[in-house]
């Protein structure tokens, strides 16, 4: 692959100087991109994920026009900006078939895995929910949807049953308590599903992937802006909660080896909440409130399920860095379940309290 010819593809200034690989993300290559006049991020789309790449570059176009016509035009250049390429298109296929797009660099911005501190926390509250409540007035028609069924639990559910029963490579013997567990609760894991099939929470333009990892934060700790839209489309307000808390308020990282250091920091959480009300009190229902933290419960769940999925499938989906990766995940997040299961009545009642 000769990644200065994709570079030249698009409208950078100056002369390409160098690049730098950026490992965050578990599903595209990520570049940081230096010339002598500035700096942009390249990216390598999964299309074995994202089928339709037209689509996908659509929705992303879409999104982030909208978000600059909300922007006063002093931050414009603190928010996610699409380098078009030379032929005015929103994405490169080189000739080995692979797909590229370019975004703008947002300078002394960072990324962090989980939440130091409860500004931290209530910032990334009020991130999502202005984020929720930018995308409210979306004009249509709806976002295609890219990945479908993503947040569909009952069905993720479906996907790890069909793993087991095919059991490649005879993994079923290390994960029989971790299958037990979570099939144990399928159950009462398809309760938000029920409740949109019921039309009592609405559907929604939610980011799908709102996790701690996809906010750019500047060296102060405060948020400039979210990233990694692929995945924005229509869901419901609950899985955005759920994914920020399973991914936030979580004390340890997904990886970590260590079982005994992950719980859910109550304090963060709170943090968050307070800073999520604020941005969505306008425009939430009440039924999406009550249902909050049934998506920071489901969404850990499904997420315990995803990867103990993947795990069994031989890891095809999330990006690994050795055998058990996708295993470890998987026990991390039961861990994590179970801490919010023990907490759930008293931080639902954080929940309601804090929209009084």
């Amino acid at each position: 692959m000769d990644i200065t010819s994709i570079i030249q593809a698009f409208k950078i200034k100056g002369d390409f100087i160098t690049h730098e690989i950026i490992n965050s993300g578990y599903i595209n290559t990520t570049y940081k991109i230096i010339t002598s006049k500035d700096c942009y991020i390249l990216q390598k789309i999964n299309n074995h994920i994202f089928k339709d790449i037209d689509k996908l570059s659509e929705n992303i176009f879409r999104i982030t026009t909208h978000i600059q016509s909300r922007t006063p035009k002093d931050k414009s250049d603190r928010i996610l900006t699409i380098i078009l390429t030379k032929k005015d298109k929103r994405y490169y296929k080189n000739k080995d078939g692979s797909f590229w797009r370019m975004f703008n660099y947002i300078n002394n911005s960072k990324t962090i895995e989980t939440l130091n501190n409860e500004k931290q926390a209530e910032s990334l509250g009020k991130a999502f929910g202005n984020y929720h409540q930018v995308l409210s007035d979306l004009p249509q028609p709806k976002l295609f949807e890219v990945l479908p069924n993503f947040h569909n639990t009952p069905n993720r559910i479906e996907q790890l049953k069909k793993a087991i029963q095919q059991n490649q490579n005879n993994k079923l013997s290390k994960v029989k308590d971790e299958i037990e567990y979570l099939l144990s609760l399928a159950p009462e894991m398809h309760e938000i599903i029920l409740l949109g099939n019921q039309e009592k929470i609405p559907l929604r333009t939610i980011h799908q992937d709102a996790k701690v990892g996809n906010i750019l934060f500047n060296q102060n700790n405060e948020i400039i802006c979210i990233i990694d839209l692929d995945t924005t489309m229509s869901g419901y307000l609950a899985y955005d909660f759920g994914d920020a808390v399973r991914t936030g308020m979580n004390t340890a990282s997904e990886g970590e080896k260590n079982i005994a250091k992950v719980s859910l920091d109550i304090n963060l959480f709170k943090a968050f909440t307070k800073g999520y009300a604020k941005a969505s009190r306008n425009f939430i229902t009440h039924e999406e409130i009550k249902s909050l933290m049934l998506g920071v419960k489901i969404i850990t769940y499904e997420q315990a399920i995803r990867f103990l999925a993947d795990y069994l499938n031989n890891d095809i989906y999330y990006k690994i860095e050795y055998q058990e990766h996708n295993l470890v995940r998987t026990k991390v997040q039961i861990s994590l379940l179970k801490d919010i299961l023990k907490n759930f009545n008293q931080m639902n009642d954080f929940v309601i309290a804090s929209y009084q």
